[in-house]
Order: C-alpha cells, then structure tokens, then sequence
C-alpha cells in the first residue's frame, strides 16, 4: 500500500516536471536580444551602466557591525534566563573581552583605516 503511494506521488511529481518543461518551451517566443535584456528606465535608454564602484571600506564595516551586533544580541536573552548574577558576570565579561579583543584586532589590522 505505501509503496503505492510513493508511486502515485512520484508520477504526480514527474507530470509536473514535464508539464513545467513543456509550458517553458512553448511561451519562450524568441531568442533573447540585447534590446530584451537591457534594463527599461522609464521608456528611455540607460545613460550609463549600473555598475558602480563600490567601495571595500563600507563592506568590511558591515561585516564588522554585523558580527558584533551578533555577540550583543547573543548577550541579550542571557538576561532573562534564571542562572544567578555570578554565571551571568562571567559570560557577560567573556563577551565583552571578545568583543575588546576583536576590535583591538581589526584595529591592529588597520581594516578602521579610511585613508589608506
């Protein structure tokens, strides 16, 4: 009876799969041109490519504002489950010595430097 089942389910799940290819092949009109795939910019040509520089300087303060708003809002939830005020000292004062000795780090690394 189960292996019935699966069976069903299985041909169910290849019907859909060939009627998806099927429907793909039958609406694709055309071979895509240049025209097609370039952007639409309120009915007028684009005047210069969407490539921008981007500087590394912003990334690499997101990724460090990110992993630290991660140890913090690890430290959060810390507050509210019932261990007592020593436990709670500890791993706080862990975190914070983590997150000293990681901006020491990137500071060291000169990563904060915006001149270089």
């Amino acid at each position: 009876m189960m292996l019935m089942l699966i069976i069903f389910f299985l041909m169910i799940f290849i019907m859909i799969m060939m009627m998806t290819y099927l429907f793909y092949s039958l609406s694709w009109k055309s071979l895509m041109d240049n025209e097609k795939s370039s952007p639409f910019e309120c009915g007028y040509e684009p005047k210069n490519s969407s490539r921008i520089p981007f500087s590394i300087n912003f990334y690499i303060m997101a990724l460090i504002f990110l992993i630290f708003d991660i140890e913090f809002s690890l430290m959060i939830p810390l507050i509210y489950i019932n261990i007592n005020m020593m436990n709670f000292l500890i791993i706080s004062l862990f975190i914070f010595f983590m997150l000293t000795l990681s901006i020491l780090y990137e500071w060291k690394q000169k990563t904060l430097n915006w001149l270089k």
